[in-house]
């Protein structure tokens, strides 16, 4: 096993990743697996039990107590395959168990079952939210697991009135050409009825990937690969038209995610306005009420006990985040990100405006983020 899969507990952008269990049989073409190493493991086996594995995630170094968004089984499975599903409920009731109030996102696609309601209704503590992942694309080669059972899922798991669960649309990959024309663009909108919120995204189209796509003769969405997912710009305008009459609509995962629970963006979005600009005013209200510009000495503070940013140097600090240079990877960005509750930007990839954090490819006048 690739070394980099070994690690069961990394951040992934909007959360803290727990992966005790790697395989999944659903052989999307875009999947992440291809990047870590296991595309080619398809049988799920575990690498600890449940209660070893979050035992890992409480005392991570980057775990905060009723702070950090965890995700669980988003790198490597589906959390509610028949043979991962009493694993999904397991770590949900223990991280329950401890009383943590932290969000915990579970993205999925299979199908989900009446009595999941009963199970996910017991939680009392933890901010549970399901992301349902839907693209509607019809091409077996690149999904073969149809869009239709997520709907379903979605639709289900959202009927009840009264649920302690939240639920959202992850409507992705959407890829020019494949899945945006306006009978695509209508069904998601329609979907999109049934939960708590929707949030749209692009391909993540990395070397790997790509590879794979010409190595398997499937169509290539595009002719560069980029470390961001890819939305252009037309598309980005053809979905917000298609949504013009949604309230709950967002660009980001979290923005979603924290509108569904009536919370404020755990990942201080608000200071970038421009990505703010189809939010609702009820959750503009929450967002500004937290929102705090930290000094650079809180960054500084926060960053105290990582080894991995010993090196950190404060660059500046504006409305929109806090630059900092000296990090070697992502993953303690995220920590600060979440500890101070406030954008922070590496001074190697700056916020392009509009782009929301996404790559160029497709947007004029842009140069490829690589």
């Amino acid at each position: 096993m690739p070394e980099r899969a070994r690690e069961v507990v990394e951040y992934r952008k909007s959360g803290l990743s727990l992966n005790h269990i790697q395989g999944c049989p659903l052989d999307c073409a875009y999947c992440i697996r291809h990047t870590y190493g296991l595309w080619d493991q398809r049988v799920p086996r575990a690498l600890m039990n449940d209660a070893e594995a979050v035992e890992e995630l409480v005392n991570h170094r980057y775990f905060q107590s009723h702070v950090t968004p965890v995700q669980i089984f988003n790198r490597a499975t589906d959390p509610f395959l028949p043979v991962v599903r009493p694993h999904t409920l397991a770590v949900l009731k223990d991280l329950d168990a401890r009383k943590l109030t932290n969000h915990v996102l579970v993205i999925t696609r299979h199908q989900m079952k009446p009595e999941d309601i009963d199970q996910l209704n017991r939680l009392r503590h933890v901010k549970a939210t399901l992301l349902f992942t839907y693209s509607g694309i019809d091409n077996k080669d690149i999904e073969p697991y149809p869009s239709h059972v997520a709907a379903e899922s979605l639709q289900l798991m959202s009927a009840p009135q009264e649920r302690r669960y939240r639920t959202v649309l992850y409507w992705r990959p959407l890829v020019p050409g494949l899945n945006d024309s306006p009978a695509h663009l209508d069904q998601a909108y329609e979907l999109s009825k049934h939960a708590d919120a929707t949030v749209f995204t692009g391909l993540f189209y990395r070397d790997q990937i790509a590879e794979y796509y010409r190595e398997n003769k499937l169509p290539e969405p595009y002719e560069e690969t980029a470390r961001r997912k890819i939305v252009p710009e037309t598309l980005e305008r053809r979905v917000l038209s298609a949504f013009a009459g949604s309230d709950s609509l967002f660009r980001k995962t979290s923005c979603a995610v924290a509108y569904a629970h009536e919370l404020p963006d755990y990942n201080g979005h608000y200071g970038i306005r421009e990505l703010c600009d189809i939010c609702p005013l009820a959750q503009l209200d929450r967002c500004k009420d937290a929102y705090k510009i930290p000094e650079a000495r809180d960054v500084r503070q926060a960053a105290s006990s990582l080894p991995e940013a010993r090196d950190l140097a404060v660059v500046d600090i504006t409305e929109q985040a806090a630059i900092v240079s000296g990090l070697e990877t992502e993953q303690p960005r995220y920590y600060l990100q979440h500890a101070l509750g406030f954008q922070v930007h590496d001074v190697r990839h700056p916020h392009r405006e509009r782009r929301h954090g996404r790559a160029d490819i497709g947007w004029k006048g842009s140069t490829q983020d690589g």
